[in-house]
């Protein structure tokens, strides 16, 4: 018989898709929360493959249920702070249990207005940007948390460009020095410590920088050399305000607009009708760490 072994970092179970909405009522006053959940655990043994003995498996149903009754018992001010609670509660609960690792992506729901007021219980599904966090927590060990956004499509129609690039025989892209910029960007954060960490302020500020680097003043704008550029900017100014940020890694698909022919047409088309186009897309994609301390 061939001798094998477990592959302890790939074997876990849990529950995916647990989706739920909160209530929050203060009077007449509503606010909502509504998140996906994905739970994994991983236990000190591995009788249940082994040998078929269930004793130590906390069943995907009892996952599923504990994660509505936390629910119910916390604030869920903030999908960080929850995903949190859910590990804690599976290691102080199971001793069988190792580690709890928790996935949560929240949908994004905001308050619908009417003539600038915010209404007092009715919301509008407002997909600008999508909320998500992870949390892998080991007994014994601290915490491992990471927060992001993903699927924010941004454009912006002019200073942007892209030239002095690597040409070979197969090189038909011409330079262009003002062209059509658009992304859909993902990011994710890594934590390295969270005492005292605000998860809201950190995930507005991360958003809002994203924002700020890609589109520049109000009025004015900011130059972009490329996509490489405008997200290396991004993640150094992150980590540079955000001490508590150890680790960032961005995703921004340059995603074309490609302009219309319409000299067939008799029409002169000075980049006004453009032709969007998700495939085949360009992906650019880089991670910054925050440089060690040097041990004295």
């Amino acid at each position: 018989m061939t001798s094998v072994q477990i592959d302890p970092s790939f074997t876990g179970y849990g529950k995916t898709g647990v989706c739920l909405l909160k209530i929050r009522r203060s009077g007449k006053y509503h606010g909502i929360k509504q998140i996906e959940v994905s739970t994994e655990l991983k236990l000190n043994n591995y009788d249940d493959y082994f040998r078929g003995d269930n004793a130590s498996i906390v069943p995907t149903d009892t996952q599923k249920n504990t994660v509505y009754a936390l629910a119910k018992q916390h604030q869920l001010n903030t999908i960080e702070d929850f995903a949190l609670d859910i590990c804690t509660h599976f290691l102080s609960t199971h001793k069988q249990v190792n580690q709890v690792s928790v996935e949560i992506e929240e949908t994004p729901w905001r308050s619908l207005q009417q003539g600038g007021v915010e209404h007092a219980h009715a919301f509008v599904y407002s997909p600008e940007v999508i909320r998500f966090c992870s949390v892998t927590y080991a007994r014994g060990e601290k915490p491992k948390l990471s927060g992001g956004l993903k699927e924010m499509r941004i454009l912006k129609t002019t200073q942007s460009g892209f030239t002095g690039f690597c040409k070979d025989k197969y090189t038909i892209l011409p330079e262009s020095t003002d062209r059509t910029f658009c992304t859909k960007v993902y990011c994710r954060y890594q934590f390295d410590a969270m005492k005292g960490v605000n998860f809201d302020n950190c995930w507005n500020f991360v958003k809002s920088t994203i924002v700020e680097e890609f589109a520049g003043p109000p009025h004015t704008g900011v130059y972009s050399p490329s996509v490489q550029n405008t997200l290396y900017l991004a993640e150094q100014k992150i980590l540079n305000s955000i001490p508590q940020i150890s680790y960032i890694e961005m995703a921004m698909p340059n995603i074309h607009y490609f302009t219309v022919n319409m000299a067939p047409f008799g029409l002169t088309n000075k980049d006004e009708i453009l032709m969007p186009t998700d495939k085949p897309a360009g992906i650019i994609k880089a991670a910054l760490s925050r440089n060690p301390k040097a041990k004295l």
